[in-house]
């Protein structure tokens, strides 16, 4: 991991003198909501923080995921998943579906009025209902004992995740759902074997997302970027907590 870990980047820094577009993802203002210190250094000053392990069981779930509802997407017919919760909806069919899902290269983007910052985003899905409305899907995947919901703290991210989306398509005009669908795959551990396979209980959890949060932290973190002063850090930073003990201890 650490060949592909740059300390002291030099590229892809918002400088606020500068005319040209600056990309900013859905993931990076939320780490300015979890620690404002953190993402000015990453996105200012190219010092990110260190990044986790690939999650390659999650990525070959979603890979197959999409696989699975672009079968239907052709078809314009509905996944079994959506006709057991009896969801009227079929995966969506547009030109540029591929793009939208493609969050390095491509995504669904909005311009910031009055700034050079683009905010982009790549869904894992967009369904879409018979009246026109499109509905945000987000793969999710896990193994745990207990049945899997959204209850827990941490995935107040993947909440907020869904209205940044919610928000991207709504600003590019289109009729978007109050209401986002997780699909949340959990393997499941207790068998008698492996049997060089890993099956997956599947759950669609509804989510009814609340937008209005969205623009005004978009803002903040636009600001923060424009500062020359380094901001104040998270209150549960543990990036942060290590990096002042740390230095304590070296002084």
């Amino acid at each position: 991991m650490s060949q592909y870990y740059n300390p002291n980047r030099t590229r892809n820094l918002y400088d606020p003198n500068s005319s040209e577009l600056f990309r900013l993802s859905r993931g990076k203002i939320d780490n300015f909501i979890n620690c404002p210190r953190c993402f000015y250094l990453d996105r200012r000053l190219g010092v990110a923080q260190p990044p986790g392990y690939p999650f390659s069981l999650n990525s070959a779930v979603d890979k197959l995921l999409k696989k699975e509802f672009d079968i239907h997407r052709a078809k314009g017919t509905r996944h079994p998943l959506m006709e057991k919760y009896g969801i009227d909806a079929v995966p969506l069919a547009h030109e540029k579906i591929d793009e939208w899902r493609d969050s390095l290269r491509g995504g669904i983007t909005v311009r910031v009025d009055g700034s050079n910052v683009v905010i982009t985003g790549g869904v894992d899905d967009m369904w879409i209902s018979p009246s026109g409305e499109y509905i945000v899907v987000d793969y999710k995947a896990t193994s745990k004992e207990q049945e899997v919901t959204l209850d827990a703290e941490w995935q107040d991210g993947y909440k907020r995740q869904m209205e940044i989306y919610q928000w991207l398509f709504r600003k590019n005009g289109f009729k978007v759902s109050d209401t986002g669908y997780f699909v949340y795959c959990n393997g499941d551990a207790d068998k008698a074997a492996f049997d060089a396979k890993l099956e997956f209980d599947i759950k669609l959890i509804p989510y009814t997302g609340n937008t209005d949060w969205v623009e005004g932290t978009i803002l903040k973190a636009i600001e923060c970027l424009k500062s020359d002063k380094l901001p104040e850090s998270g209150e549960d930073c543990d990036f942060c907590k290590y990096r002042k003990s740390a230095n304590e201890i070296e002084k």
